[in-house]
């Protein structure tokens, strides 16, 4: 963007790509005075926390007048006995988002490319741009991420691959053998990004998170977060588990006390119930196959999803729009997420709520639809 005739070189000038960025909307909360708010557009757990979670919360704060552990040992310690990972090769951030931008700054520099799918999460495009880099955005095909459209979009300036599996918000996903056959396409210096945040979601015996791939290569990378299935997003606790070398150089790019006591206690005790996480898992698979089959009886396309969500999309030959649907929707109580940032103008997304959200909404988009 050229900004040379209203740029006065008299005052601060942020550097070249930040006024790029499209400021990030988050997903509103706010329904009419009258009726009931059913939350479900930022994908967030209808189950809640885990009891044990908050219980660590109320104890972590008899001590806020001392700092947290700057390397986040108990949690990481947690992660690494849960998962059967070194803790060495774990970093924990102020939600993914914040491990995301990390490595953003530690690996692109001013020139450099990073590849995204069209329909990614915002947050690349983002972090891309705030490094000075260049984002390079490839096709998918019918919302499904294209590892030959990647490996075509690679060149001498490519530095960052963000890969989302599950991607949000179309909730497809990846086999594994399709994510190697993207690896083994990459230059050794290109980092690889599994953005695996909807990881816990996922029954499909051909998908695997990106453990086994950080695993096995110096380049590959993998994010996870609390804020989904262990209903933590009020917190932002986010992990990513990589090779030595790359977790060295984020940690000392990351803030010194960069995830605060609360989130440390919380993400312990919660990735250390299996009772409540197996309730969560059990809840999604439950109205995920409900949700996608009642919209489908209403006549709606579902992109079939894996995650804790759905993308439902709107036919403006009936008449129909997703602008439409959703303030009818949010009139009655019931925010769904639009998604016209993310390239689906006439599409909505609804996450997977309680059964009386996820009852409602279905009956209003009913009544809405007939």
């Amino acid at each position: 963007m050229d900004n040379s005739k209203t740029v006065d070189k008299n005052v601060p000038q942020p550097k070249t790509g930040v006024m790029d960025i499209a400021t990030y909307v988050p997903s509103k909360s706010k329904v009419p005075a009258d009726v009931t708010l059913h939350k479900l557009s930022s994908n967030e757990s209808p189950i809640g926390p885990s009891p044990h979670a908050v219980a660590a919360v109320a104890e972590s704060i008899s001590k806020m007048q001392d700092y947290p552990d700057g390397s986040s040992t108990q949690l990481r310690n947690a992660i690494a006995d849960v998962q059967g990972l070194n803790a060495e090769n774990i970093i924990c951030g102020n939600g993914s988002d914040e491990i995301l931008g990390l490595l953003a700054t530690t690996f692109l520099a001013n020139g450099d490319e990073a590849i995204f799918t069209e329909h990614g999460f915002l947050v690349y495009r983002i972090a891309t741009l705030a490094a000075g880099a260049t984002p390079v955005v490839v096709k998918e095909d019918d919302c499904k991420a294209d590892v030959d459209a990647i490996l075509a979009a690679i060149t001498p300036k490519t530095r960052l691959v963000f890969l989302a599996n599950p991607n949000n918000p179309t909730g497809t996903y990846l086999p594994i053998e399709d994510i190697r056959r993207l690896h083994a396409g990459l230059p050794g210096n290109v980092v690889l990004v599994i953005d695996a945040a909807y990881a816990e979601y996922v029954r499909r015996n051909d998908y695997e998170s990106g453990i086994e791939m950080v695993s096995g290569n110096s380049n590959v990378i993998m994010t996870r977060t609390f804020s989904k299935i262990y209903g933590l997003a009020a917190l932002r606790i986010g992990w990513a588990y990589g090779p030595r070398p790359m977790i060295d150089a984020l940690n000392r790019v990351r803030g010194p006390f960069n995830v605060n006591a609360a989130a440390i206690a919380a993400g312990t005790a919660a990735i250390q119930d299996k009772v409540h996480l197996e309730h969560s898992i059990a809840h999604n698979d439950e109205w995920l196959l409900k949700v996608t089959t009642a919209l489908e009886a209403l006549g709606l396309k579902v992109t079939p999803s894996v995650g804790n969500f759905v993308l439902v999309h709107f036919s403006e030959t009936a008449g129909k729009t997703a602008a439409e649907a959703d303030a009818y929707l949010t009139k009655r109580g019931f925010v769904l997420r639009a998604v016209t940032g993310y390239g689906f103008p006439n599409a909505l997304r609804m996450s997977i709520g309680s059964e009386e959200a996820n009852l409602g909404t279905l009956a209003a988009l009913k009544k809405f639809l007939s």
